[in-house]
This record gives structure tokens, C-alpha cells and sequence, in this order.
């Protein structure tokens, strides 16, 4: 099983502690791009896939670094809508 098969298992089986590191990771191999809105953006970031122009939008988890339920479901159905995950 691919280090990315194994990302998409455990971001579908909704974990508590799914960091934004391997959050960020798995999107890279779908071909996103993290960005930034400059330096007042706070902890808003956008992940951007150029080819698709298709775009995930959220906020940094802080002081911990796993995502939340609700961030955790928005990535998966936003996954689910470009066709990268089923």
C-alpha cells in the first residue's frame, strides 16, 4: 500500500488525531498547493490545485495540530466532488 493509499484510509476512517502536516502531505500528492493570503492572513490558508483550479479552503488548527471533525468531513467531501477519492 502507497504512503497516499494509506493517507486517504486514514482520513476516511475520520481519525482524532489527524495532523494538518499529514493533512497538507496527502493534498501535495493530489497535486495541491498550500497558500497563503499574505501576512495578515492568519491561520487561513487555501489549498489550490492548479490543474483544476479546484480550491480548499480552512483554517489552521492551533495551539494543537490535528484537524477537527468538521474540517476532517469538508476535506473528504471536497475530495469526494473532484473525483479524487470515492
Amino acid at each position: 500500500m502507497s504512503r497516499k493509499e494509506k493517507l486517504i484510509k486514514r482520513l476516511l476512517g475520520k481519525p482524532k488525531d489527524f495532523s494538518y502536516d499529514e493533512l497538507r502531505t496527502l493534498l501535495k500528492l493530489f497535486g495541491y498547493e498550500e497558500l497563503k493570503k499574505g501576512k495578515t492572513s492568519g491561520s487561513r490558508v487555501a489549498f489550490v490545485n492548479e490543474k483544476s483550479m479546484h480550491i480548499i479552503r480552512l483554517h489552521k488548527p492551533h495551539p494543537r495540530k490535528t484537524l477537527k471533525r468538521y474540517q476532517i468531513e469538508y476535506v473528504i467531501e471536497s475530495l469526494k466532488e473532484k473525483g479524487d477519492i470515492t
